[in-house]
């Protein structure tokens, strides 16, 4: 945002806009889609109560800025667009992980008005009232049954659980998030519902920990329309299913119970796909990360999985570098993702995260060591990746459409999730349109994305 600065408000005083008109609110919504999520569920509060969205910091009457403390990276672009709602605006209330350290954020950023931590909706609604007084109108229906929503329309994040119960050395999630708090699955279905009623097509699960839903619960029971639904992932999936638009997996852990969806995806039930962060596969390196599931034996897994459901895509995120990998434990991680043949991965190198476990393990890698390990990692990747994209030349896929400019247009296929897997280059005789799903005789191919006709 390149806005001219607004000084703050003096003490006491009443907003300008709150005299004359709507108060309007500006959001920067940062890190993952489970931060979206709260982003969307705060800004649907606040728009019920008759508050409107700026598009610009200079024209709000508070700017909301949710925080992404994951990495030290993250953390800096979390004090950056702070910084810059400051200098745009003045009033600034700050929520998310980084939220959850606020000496840090309060240090850098004294006159802020208000610091909470993740998933404190009603903090942040209190500190907007505080702010700027609703000028709420009982008789205008502001928001739709869906919510308001940060993605496009075709599209939404669902989700599930909150807090994570897993221990990883190199993660804080759980200090800022908390462990394990599931959601009843009637609860999510009727969310789910209202968005496919609203036009969403393809729903994009998301949690810390999506294969450990409903353990915190015992699995509980909930009412959803006639009959009863456990809150565990394959009941909760089953009925997903069930909806009419595209169902998408992420962050699910390899835990066995994992085998029971499978059968879902080879049905069409679901999509065939999953995104499992694994992050290595050294059977020693798991053990120093302290990964949950029994990932030694994920290859075995996999092979089951394909014999199940042959058109299955997995997606998976690895780090090199991790404190006290060896070019053994490397050479380990190579081998693996070469026999695995994974469609779509991503690699990182570590980075150490203040308050993770992994910073004391010590034999900390060179950060060139770390650049090199990325380089043979993506290098050994976009080989499997190639392969894998030619085999489907000739193949006829649904592809749903994100962008389109006439007859020409760019979308996704079912092995493909928005913002972090490859795109389908479509062209077409007809004009496409955002959220159609055509079929595309797939033409060409790279490592990462496919080329074809709308047929």
């Amino acid at each position: 945002m390149t806005a001219s600065p607004l000084p703050p408000a003096p003490a006491g005083a009443a907003p300008k806009s709150a005299a004359t008109s709507a108060p309007k609110i500006s959001f920067v919504s940062l890190g993952c889609p489970k931060a979206l999520v709260d982003s969307e569920r705060i800004l649907t509060h606040l728009r019920a109560e008759g508050y409107e969205l700026a598009r610009r910091h200079d024209g709000a009457d508070v700017v909301i800025v949710n925080t992404c403390g994951f990495l030290d990276s993250a953390k800096a672009e979390s004090l950056s667009a702070i910084g810059e709602a400051m200098a745009e605006n003045g009033r600034v209330i700050v929520t998310g992980c980084m939220g959850a350290q606020p000496d840090e954020i309060r240090e850098k950023y004294p006159n802020l008005l208000a610091v909470t931590g993740p998933q404190a909706y009603e903090s942040v609604v209190a500190a907007v009232h505080e702010a700027v007084p609703p000028a709420h109108d009982p008789f205008l229906d502001l928001v739709p049954p869906q919510g308001v929503k940060l993605t496009p329309r075709h599209y939404a994040y669902l989700k599930i659980s909150e807090g994570c119960n897993n221990r990883c050395t190199f993660c804080i999630i759980p200090s800022l998030r908390g462990d394990l708090v599931s959601r009843p699955a009637g609860d999510v279905l009727r969310e789910a519902e209202k968005l496919v009623k609203a036009g969403v097509k393809e729903l994009l699960v998301v949690s810390q920990d999506t294969s450990a839903y409903g353990v915190d619960i015992r699995y509980a029971s909930s009412p959803w329309r006639d009959r009863e639904v456990r809150a565990k992932f394959y009941d909760l999936s089953a009925e997903l299913g069930e909806l009419g638009a595209w169902v998408r997996m992420h962050y699910v852990y390899p835990y066995p119970h994992v085998d029971d969806v499978i059968p879902l995806m080879a049905e069409g039930k679901i999509l065939p796909y999953l995104d499992m962060p694994l992050q290595h596969a050294s059977p020693s390196v798991l053990r120093r990360m302290r990964r949950p599931g029994n990932q030694e034996k994920q290859l075995e897994r996999i092979r089951r999985w394909r014999e199940i459901c042959p058109d299955l895509a997995i997606r998976s995120t690895f780090i090199v570098g991790f404190p006290g990998e060896t070019e053994a434990e490397f050479e380990e991680l190579l081998a693996w993702i070469r026999e695995a043949k994974l469609e779509r991965v991503g690699c990182f190198e570590f980075e150490p995260v203040r308050g993770a476990v992994a910073n004391d393990l010590g034999d900390l890698i060179a950060p060139e060591v770390k650049a090199e390990r990325k380089r043979r990692f993506m290098e050994a990747q976009q080989g499997v990746s190639l392969r894998l994209q030619k085999a489907r030349i000739g193949k006829r896929l649904p592809v749903i459409i994100d962008a389109a400019d006439g007859t020409v247009a760019k979308g996704r296929s079912k092995y493909d999730a928005p913002e972090i897997d490859g795109n389908v280059h479509v062209t077409a005789r007809r004009p496409l349109r955002v959220g159609d799903i055509v079929t595309v005789k797939i033409e060409r191919a790279d490592a990462y994305d496919l080329y074809g006709s709308a047929v």
